[in-house]
């Protein structure tokens, strides 16, 4: 994906047109599923989506989480305001009734932020959202889609699941997926797994609707950069060749049993090092119903 400036793009702008259909159905079966998030896992480290797919380990919640759900909820919600009202100090001043909705939904959340903090909790999530309208001016747009959830079964694999953050048709039909990160963009060589993520999206969005987004567009508040990509047809069918792939692997793991550890810089984030061969530890027994529930294969 390139890098670009600023990006309020009059293309997108103004009133947009639907893209109808796109919900997933309510009827499709919950087992086996893939996530870009999930599949990014077991490119990462097999024994880590094994942990957190099959043995259904829990995490801590993270401060860097939070704060990006937190963002991600006003940004959301930001659009639910008349144009004229979509400046900075509404997404400001929504942040601390979001933070109350998601303590509401998780109340293990209290833990992370001690009331004595939350002033300095709140400027943080402030300061993202003062880089994102630096970065375009929501005044001008209408999202066709927030919070889509997309699903798609593959042929002779998984269900596979997206949660896409916004989705802006403009005028001509031309279909824009954009997605918000609250860290910095990666450097140059580390960016795969964001845009294998948007990928994945953009696979669910054309194999569902038969729509072929013009560009998916990752936004990154942590520094303000902004990267683009316009995907070919021969761009999301290799895509999805990767994510048949992918299950190809989890499958014959799931047959092995063999859910091998990779070691990387990524494992001093890790949250399972003490169930991790590569830290000493051992990993829990393995119940062959977690290995059915989630991959399909009877073990």
């Amino acid at each position: 994906m390139d890098s670009t400036g600023d990006v309020v793009d009059g293309s997108y702008c103004g009133a947009m047109t639907s893209l109808p259909g796109l919900v997933g159905s309510s009827d499709t079966p919950p087992a086996p599923s893939l996530s870009p998030s999930r599949a990014n896992d077991f490119a990462q480290c097999p024994l880590l989506f094994r942990f957190r797919v099959l043995d259904r380990l829990p995490e801590p919640p993270s401060a860097a989480a939070a704060r990006g759900t937190l963002v991600h909820r006003v940004l959301e919600t930001l659009f639910d305001h008349p144009a004229a009202e979509r400046g900075l100090s509404t997404a400001v001043s929504a942040v601390p009734e979001a933070w109350e909705h998601m303590l509401e939904r998780r109340p293990e959340l209290h833990s992370l932020v001690p009331t004595s903090e939350l002033d300095s909790w709140f400027a943080q999530a402030a300061a993202l959202l003062g880089t994102y309208f630096t970065l375009e001016d929501p005044f001008r747009l209408s999202p066709s889609q927030r919070e889509l959830k997309l699903e798609f079964q593959l042929p002779e694999g998984p269900l596979l699941k997206g949660v896409v953050d916004r989705i802006d048709v403009a005028p001509n039909g031309a279909v824009r997926v954009v997605d918000y990160k609250t860290g910095k963009a990666p450097r140059a060589g580390y960016g795969d797994s964001a845009a294998f993520q948007m990928r994945f999206y953009a696979v669910l969005l054309w194999r569902t609707q038969g729509t072929l987004p013009s560009v998916l567009q990752l936004m990154y508040l942590g520094d303000g950069q902004v990267l683009r990509n316009s995907p070919t047809t021969d761009d999301l069918a290799a895509t999805e060749q990767r994510i048949a792939r992918t299950w190809s692997a989890i499958t014959d793991a799931a047959r092995s049993g063999s859910w091998r550890p990779r070691r990387s810089p990524l494992c001093g984030w890790c949250a399972h090092q003490a169930h991790c061969p590569e830290f000493g530890g051992t990993p829990p027994d393995l119940d062959s119903a977690d290995v059915r529930r989630a991959t399909g294969i009877a073990v």
